[in-house]
């Protein structure tokens, strides 16, 4: 009993101190069947919450996924983290994008923390965001897409302030782009959502979008249809 007590705390101080040399906290399961090459998600939060939120949906992943929810680096107060401040007293989401850019550089670089760290297929590297969590991922993927094979952005919005930060690039026609927006959103309409479609396609990249009865939220139907377009991409 002793020796067990003892295992089971040194892998929960090993598993403290390799999320502390992290660049961003993470939660983390690990591919229910092993393999050398898994493919992986990282999936971020939106504004106010934390790494816990998607992380709740962990379970409905392919058991051949390595499942990754990370933690915005801004802390607003206990348990509510984001990714950069936002003010929506105009109406309209005013952003601070310079802490944008600090955290989209900070992604990129978490992605080769956890290449580093677990044993996953680089060619299947996957975002996934809610709201400013989808707002990341754009960022993130548009700016460096062959860094990563595919984006799932719910509920979220194309910055305009990275438009010009987007090369012209084969390797941007090849990222995979999930969309899903509630049309009842009102935080952030579905005018973000229909403008992003038509932005990429603009740009050679075709996604699959959907639209749902729904306000800013992340409904069964959304997640259902996500993971059925990670199942058939990651292949």
């Amino acid at each position: 009993m002793k020796a067990t007590l003892t295992l089971l705390l040194t892998l929960m101080t090993m598993t403290l101190q390799s999320q502390e040399k992290a660049s961003l906290h993470y939660m983390v399961r690990e591919p229910k069947i092993k393999s050398a090459h898994a493919p992986v998600i990282i999936l971020m939060h939106g504004v106010g919450s934390n790494e816990h939120d998607l992380f709740s949906l962990a379970n409905q992943f392919p058991d051949n996924f390595l499942v990754i929810s990370a933690r915005g680096p801004l802390t607003l107060s206990t348990g509510r983290y984001a990714w950069f401040h936002v003010d929506f007293a105009t109406g309209k989401p005013v952003i601070n994008f310079e802490e944008q850019e600090k955290s989209r550089q900070l992604i990129a670089k978490f992605i080769g923390e956890m290449k580093a760290k677990y044993s996953f297929d680089e060619k299947n590297i996957f975002l996934g965001g809610f709201s400013q969590g989808g707002i990341m991922s754009y960022s993130v993927a548009l700016t460096n897409p062959g860094l990563v094979k595919g984006i799932a952005v719910m509920s979220g919005r194309l910055l305009q302030e990275i438009h010009p930060m987007v090369q012209p690039s084969e390797e941007l026609k090849k990222l995979n782009v999930f969309i899903s927006h509630g049309i009842e959103d009102e935080l952030l309409t579905i005018d973000y959502a229909r403008d992003a479609k038509q932005w990429l396609e603009n740009k050679g990249i075709t996604p699959e979008y959907h639209e749902y009865h729904a306000a800013h939220q992340l409904l069964p139907q959304m997640t259902a249809d996500m993971l059925k377009w990670l199942r058939k991409t990651s292949i």
